[in-house]
């Protein structure tokens, strides 16, 4: 007889001990595969941040672009400026041998 209860007992904390272990296996399971999830929901942020980042780099790429553009314009208008005066002999005339023209007062008035 108490053989009997001594084995029901270690039966009883054998069947407890499985459950507070299948438990436990449960909940690492269960924290594991929340974790999982968190982890691709902060992938996908950290992605859509990147996105926006490349296209801003692209942006600011294009806009690097034309800025070149307009600097080789401008000068290229100062080469020619400087070919002209030199190759050309081309100069700007004298104050004294300018002559302003202007509209009559009627016209402007008509506007």
């Amino acid at each position: 007889m108490k053989s009997e209860i001594v084995e029901e007992k270690n039966l009883n904390s054998l069947k407890r001990k499985k459950a507070l272990m299948y438990t436990i296996l449960t909940a690492l399971v269960l924290i594991s595969a929340f974790m999982v999830v968190y982890q691709v929901y902060l992938y996908r942020h950290d992605f859509r941040e990147f996105n926006t980042h490349m296209r801003d780099r692209e942006d600011i790429n294009a806009e690097w672009g034309r800025l070149l553009i307009e600097q080789q314009t401008f000068g290229a208008t100062a080469q020619i400026g400087t070919r002209a005066v030199t190759q050309l002999r081309m100069y700007s005339p004298p104050t004294a041998k300018t002559v302003v023209i202007s509209l009559p007062v009627e016209s402007e008035q008509k506007r």
